[in-house]
């Protein structure tokens, strides 16, 4: 194969495998440094979700403070397909979906709420940055 993709990203943890949640609490994810990297995109994957008429809405924010103390909201033109394509209803089970961030912003998070969820849910993610300003990038990421 032609082609390096492995040496050109950095995969971090967005959202850890975890229990599932039986309510309607929010996965916050992780705050994401884009700093050395010139693209953003995050990768979630449903697992088995059991209630049936769930729904799993997503929301990128970014701002420049460590803590996103300024975090705001992305609008959609700086975003690489949309938040309502990102999210999943509970007749998604064990799929993926993806929504790329095309801003200025030095840190960045993914949030996933659910909305009438009383069954088990699963929700991971993987923030998978690429463009690196030095490559190869490392393995393990750090």
């Amino acid at each position: 194969m032609k082609h390096d993709l492995f040496n050109n990203i950095h995969p971090l943890r967005a959202i850890s495998p975890a229990a599932a949640t039986t309510d309607d609490t929010a996965w916050v994810g992780q705050i994401i440094d884009t700093q050395g990297f010139g693209s953003l995109t995050f990768l979630l994957q449903s697992g088995s979700l059991a209630d049936a008429d769930a729904v799993f809405a997503v929301l990128v924010e970014d701002g420049d403070d460590v803590a996103l103390g300024d975090a705001a909201a992305v609008s959609d033109d700086l975003l690489q397909g949309t938040e309502a394509l990102a999210g999943f209803t509970f007749a998604d089970d064990n799929e993926t979906r993806k929504i790329g961030y095309a801003g200025h912003k030095r840190y960045v998070r993914l949030t996933v709420t659910p909305a009438n969820n009383t069954g088990n849910a699963f929700i991971s993610a993987v923030a998978v940055l690429g463009h690196p300003r030095l490559a190869p990038t490392a393995n393990p990421p750090v």
